[in-house]
């Protein structure tokens, strides 16, 4: 609002509009008394996403002010509920006293509440990290580069890297799930962010990479970052400048819990892609909901910051031997004669140590905080203990960084009474004996009731009234009350207080003598309590490093200690990583559904070497195709985690990348039609992946016409066999794919079988050599409850078309039958039989050009690309 119309408003709206137009994009809660008001746009935003009344408070500027407010005392709730919304609260407290000011109350900004910054615990999912995102954006040599940088203020985790291209971009935005983004107004990927909750647009000069430098040098104190290794990521250091300055802005200090900055690598890394995290479901399921995921088997943490831990490891499974292996070994030590048992106690009084300690340095902390501090201190000697003299290098190496505290323990035990109130400013935190200053001033305040118990005995006796009592109320101080029946009676150095229905009340000069003494020792020893407190977070931010070292070897602790009591509860075994080549499972099995389901899960096994990489799965629907390849990734994502798996043996070659495209569904708000999904995803796995990957392929064609679909998963499969020579797994119904078996010497077929019974189909759900009989299409759907009239006439069609085709329909011998292979000659002559005729997309345009143009093109020793290339250069003709 500009300042000639703020003129005509009242002094208080006034400074109301001086606050808001610090922050025009945030709500602003404006402290009034025992509420917080919410005024014009604000109030009614707020009314929508809070569900509460919207109403106007009297006239400013002429017009009625729309306002909404919320009780002081529930303010965490509601603002808790807005973050996860995705939105921002300013709140402006009152900082002058009501009885000295002229005009309106003093209020200033006391705290800024954004979705990534926040740290208490009201606000926050105990299993889940709060990310706070920046992205940049620089061109070099051509490409898109975008610097991500991220914080977790709730642990002080500062982490940046790089990524080329919109591809990369999107994979990394699922990948770490922020809970807010900072951009620059001009960031040229917005389309990207359209579905993101809490995007922030800052001006550009924020991610200015010069002064973003020198921003993260003072933060670090050092003369530059080479010793982080992040030199080269011009775009992340200035993404990274300008994350530090705007959580710096809201948390309205300084940010001591930030010691150092951390490098992705994403050679180090199994690069997984936005797709493969849906598909393979490993924390969210394909509803979008928590249950039936990877996660939730896997994750019996006894801290929430092993929970959250374990979800980072899952999501950036690693491909340094040396450390896969030396999480195995602590595993196995400590699943050995089940010694995980002995860790979960201590561990669980160890608690939310990474977060607290975040609110201790932010100086946030509450009393209820330091005690739960002083608890997992306690643990911290038990755990050393534990884990003296250990078998694996890796648990005596996280022993050394479990760093023992014994004087800030003590000081903690003998400060903290046991159940400490919530906030310092209701008093009582400290134990008697710990202050000689703060207990003088206590004594008067404790012995308060005492005295008043004595003088209204003696005030009875003296005055002869037997209903005189002796009260005190926060009001009106302390009080001698008398009824209106015998208040004629008071004493002439009685002094009329307060006039009640039934009652009146009175002060001596002897009792406000004690009152003026006892409501100053009450503020005297709140301000002393204070002081104390804050001497407190004074001497543990002197050894913040120390206890942040041992919070992260806890949470490290917590998930190998899960990891093999997980491997014991699941019967999973300690898998083989090495990088000489293939992969090979036996008894695999799905770790989700094996515990979802009531009966036995059916194990499979695995062979996928040079000789033999692709795999062409065949088998009715429901049999377990998509099972089967998603155990495949599960097993070979959390064998990359150091974590045991779901297998009798397995032998797996380090990849570098999982690749899935399965199932189908649509993106509406990106434009984007099931099949055109289909093919950006098999595109981006054409183009990306490498030797060295693992791709699962599911009904690939699917979403087209029969022979446009059959031409494109046809191409697919030669292109990943011949070039890329990946480790493929390609599920299809299209049997005319089996025959690339015989043509491609790296390729097999496997199915899956399935029996008729009566009219009834038996899924078996075990996998065979060789194609599959048939694929049961009709008898699913028959299971599925479509009506008998439309099976029967599916039945008849079905063998129509087999006539018409003139491919006999393959002979169900038996559950491991081989189907009868057409040849390819065979398949081209019966797909021109029956094909439907194409709409003619050159029918305007000079047919003998375009005839020469298409009739030169070489399909055969075309790449993708480069098919994809002329097929743009045809379209520019048109």
């Amino acid at each position: 609002m500009s300042k000639t119309s703020a003129d005509n408003h009242t002094p208080m709206m006034r400074q109301y509009f001086g606050l808001k137009s610090e922050h025009p994009n945030q709500l602003l809660f404006y402290r009034m008394g025992d509420f917080y008001e919410i005024f014009y746009d604000d109030a009614k935003r707020a009314s929508q996403l809070l569900d509460i009344t919207l109403t106007s408070r009297g006239h400013s500027g002429g017009k009625p002010i729309p306002m909404a407010g919320i009780p002081y005392h529930a303010a965490e709730n509601y603002i808790a509920r807005l973050v996860r919304m995705g939105e921002s609260v300013v709140i402006a407290e009152q900082t002058g006293d009501p009885a000295t000011s002229k005009g309106p109350v003093e209020r200033k900004i006391a705290r800024i509440v954004t979705p990534g910054t926040i740290s208490d615990e009201a606000f926050l999912e105990e299993k889940r990290e709060n990310l706070l995102l920046s992205l940049a954006h620089q061109t070099r040599k051509g490409l898109d580069v975008f610097g991500f940088s991220y914080l977790d203020m709730a642990s002080g985790r500062f982490c940046l890297f790089e990524v080329d291209g919109h591809e990369a971009l999107s994979s990394e935005l699922q990948r770490l799930s922020p809970m807010e983004i900072l951009i620059s107004e001009d960031f040229p990927a917005r389309d990207l962010l359209k579905l993101e909750k809490g995007v922030s647009e800052l001006g550009p000069w924020h991610f200015d990479y010069e002064s973003s430098y020198r921003q993260l040098i003072q933060q670090f104190n050092t003369k530059d970052l080479s010793g982080f290794g992040c030199e080269p990521l011009t775009s992340a250091i200035a993404s990274a400048g300008a994350l530090l300055q705007y959580a710096k802005d809201t948390q309205r200090s300084a940010l001591p819990h930030i010691q150092s900055i951390m490098v992705e690598h994403k050679d180090d890394s199994v690069l997984i892609d936005g797709a493969t995290r849906r598909n393979l479901e490993i924390d969210v399921n394909l509803t979008g909901g928590t249950t039936n995921t990877l996660v939730e088997v896997l994750d019996e943490c006894a801290t929430p910051m092993g929970s959250r831990l374990l979800k980072r490891w899952l999501h950036t499974p690693i491909r340094d031997l040396n450390e896969i292996q030396s999480r195995q070994q602590a595993v196995a030590a400590l699943k050995e004669n089940q010694t995980y048992y002995n860790f979960t106690t201590p561990l669980k009084k160890v608690g939310d140590l990474e977060r607290i300690l975040s609110r201790v340095a932010l100086r946030s902390a509450r009393p209820r905080d330091l005690l739960r501090l002083r608890l997992a201190l306690e643990a911290v000697p038990d755990i050393n203990e534990l884990l003296t003299n250990s078998k694996s290098e890796r648990l005596s190496q996280l022993n050394q960084r479990i760093i023992a505290q014994p004087e800030i323990t003590a000081t903690l035990i003998k400060a903290l009474v046991e159940n400490p109130p919530s906030v310092v400013r209701d008093g009582g935190v400290f134990t008697k004996g710990y202050d000689d200053e703060l207990d003088e001033l206590l004594s008067l305040s404790t012995n308060a009731s005492d005295y008043l118990a004595e003088m209204e005995r003696s005030e009875k006796e003296r005055t002869g009234i037997s209903s005189l009592k002796v009260g005190f109320n926060r009001v009106h101080g302390y009080y001698i009350e008398i009824s209106r029946l015998h208040s004629d009676q008071a004493p002439v150095e009685y002094i009329r207080r307060q006039t009640l229905k039934n009652a009146e009340r009175f002060i001596t000069p002897e009792l406000k003598t004690f009152e003026d003494r006892a409501l100053s020792a009450k503020s005297k020893s709140l301000a002393r309590e204070k002081e104390l407190y804050e001497a407190l977070l004074d001497l543990l931010n002197q050894t913040l490093s120390e206890l942040q070292t041992t919070s992260q070897a806890l949470a490290q602790l917590d998930i190998l200690n899960n990891f093999a009591e997980r491997a014991d509860a699941l019967n999973l075994t300690c898998p083989t990583l090495h990088n000489n080549g293939g992969i090979q499972i036996t008894g695999g099995r799905h770790p989700v559904v094996e515990a979802v389901i009531s009966e036995a899960f059916v194990p499979n096994d695995l062979e996928l070497n040079e000789k033999r990489s692709l795999l062409m799965i065949t088998g009715p629907n429901m049999g377990g195709k998509s099972t089967y390849m998603r155990q495949i990734a599960l097993i070979t994502l959390l064998a990359h985690t150091g974590c045991f798996v779901p297998a009798e043996s397995t032998s797996i070659s380090v990849v570098d990348r999982i690749f899935t495209r399965m199932g189908s569904s649509d993106d509406l708000a990106g434009g984007r039609s099931t099949f055109m999904v289909e093919m950006t995803e098999t595109a981006n796995i054409l183009n990306n992946a490498s030797k060295n990957s693992l791709v699962l392929m599911d009904e690939v064609g699917r979403g087209t016409s029969t022979f446009d679909g059959l031409s494109l998963a046809w191409a697919a499969v030669d292109y990943l066999a011949k070039e890329l020579k990946c480790y493929v797994l390609f599920a299809t119904h299209y049997f005319e794919l089996t025959t690339l078996a015989d043509q491609l010497e790296n390729a097999a077929n496997v199915h899956l079988t399935a029996t008729e019974y009566e009219d009834d189909i038996v899924f078996l759900h075990k996998v065979h050599e060789g194609p599959a009989s048939q694929s049961y299409g009709l008898q699913v759907a028959q299971l599925a409850g479509v009506p008998r009239g439309v099976i029967s006439h599916a039945k008849l069609k079905l063998k129509e078309l087999e006539v018409v085709t003139g491919i006999d329909a393959p002979i169900n011998i038996s559950d491991n039958s081989i189907a009868a292979k057409p040849s390819a000659k065979k398949i081209e002559e019966n797909s021109l039989a029956y094909h439907p005729m194409q709409a003619d997309l050159f029918a305007q345009v000079e047919q003998s050009t375009l005839k020469t143009a298409i009739t030169e093109l070489d399909l055969d020793n075309m790449t993708p690309l480069e098919a994809m290339n002329a097929l743009y250069k045809l379209k520019s003709q048109l």
